[in-house]
């Protein structure tokens, strides 16, 4: 099969097309036709160096797809071949073929189209786990968005909204914040410009956010904890401004607030099934309403993901960029 392969670790050249074995599905897994494939930072990195797949998951870039199940493995029940799917991975999406985990997977929604179901699996899987199981984001709750107009931001004001939470973003541009404000933001926050500690605060009356979704890490660790309500939650989810940061622990004390950082790709796949089923439960029904949907960018050939990849490096876009077998 073709996919695309990381020969050695650089800029987005190094990514290459190649024929390679396809893999084949073991107990509880199934083969899946790739028709389309999410494309996220966490590439990037892994392109870098940076973040590795874990121990024994394919060495391919790709945490997300969308196709049709080829083949089952041993043991397989409730899934056909020939059905529709989207899938979260731990790797491997970057290709024609991909072996998932069965608890990893989920069905097209409803009046989705195939393509576009590529940009559902880690956005909302990843939005679904910190804000609403880690942070219990409660309606009435005000939600801090930093980088709002990105594939989890855009899903993170949709989820939030349909839930009954007030919703503030940072972006850095005035399309993006638009952007942000058409998804039903309400609370806009031009990071370049002005200081978004004071802008929470002004909004809510020297309350703060409740919760915080933050893919900045260590260069907001601080400010993030001076902008948290008491018995607010911060949860970390990205490293784009640094790993190592202080944060004052009397303030955290005074707000009885909490840190928590997490990530989704190493976990168990246990852990990561019991995810995809409340998302299923949860999102599924939002998304065939109508209430939620996928914001994307941009759909590119698979040989394109070098540019794809520059796509999601300059910080244009807005929403998802998918690559297409």
């Amino acid at each position: 099969m073709k996919a695309i392969t990381i020969p050695e670790y650089g800029d987005e050249n190094v990514l290459t097309l190649a024929d390679v074995p396809a893999p084949e599905p073991g107990a509880d897994e199934v083969l899946v036709e790739v028709t389309a494939a999410g494309v996220n930072r966490a590439d990037l990195m892994q392109r870098q160096g940076m973040y590795n797949p874990p121990p024994g998951e394919s060495e391919l870039p790709g945490l997300e797809v969308s196709g049709t199940i080829a083949q089952l493995g041993d043991g397989v029940t409730g899934w056909s071949v020939g059905e529709q799917v989207c899938a979260l991975l731990a790797g491997g999406g970057y290709a024609e073929k991909v072996v998932v985990p069965t608890g990893q997977l989920l069905p097209v929604p409803q009046g989705m189209d195939l393509v576009d179901a590529a940009a559902l699996p880690e956005v909302t899987c990843t939005v679904w786990s910190n804000v609403f199981q880690v942070a219990a984001l409660q309606p009435g709750e005000t939600l801090l968005v930093h980088g709002g107009s990105s594939g989890i931001g855009t899903m993170a004001i949709q989820l939030a909204k349909a839930k009954g939470a007030r919703v503030a973003v940072t972006a850095g541009s005035s399309a993006k914040l638009d952007a942000c404000r058409d998804l039903g933001a309400d609370i806009l926050i031009n990071y370049r410009e002005q200081n978004f500690v004071d802008e929470i605060k002004n909004a809510t009356d020297g309350r703060g956010a409740d919760v915080i979704l933050d893919v900045v890490g260590a260069k907001y660790l601080a400010s993030n904890v001076d902008a948290l309500a008491t018995g607010g939650r911060l949860v970390v989810i990205g490293l784009q401004g640094g790993v190592q940061g202080e944060v004052n622990l009397a303030t955290l004390l005074a707000k009885r607030a909490s840190v928590t950082a997490t990530s989704l790709r190493a976990r168990p796949r246990d852990n990561k099934a019991e995810i995809v089923r409340a998302v299923r439960e949860n999102v599924w029904p939002l998304i065939e309403s109508g209430q939620v949907r996928p914001i994307i960018q941009d759909r590119l050939p698979l040989a394109d993901a070098a540019d794809a990849h520059r796509a999601l490096q300059a910080s244009q876009h807005i929403g998802k960029v998918l690559l297409t077998t």
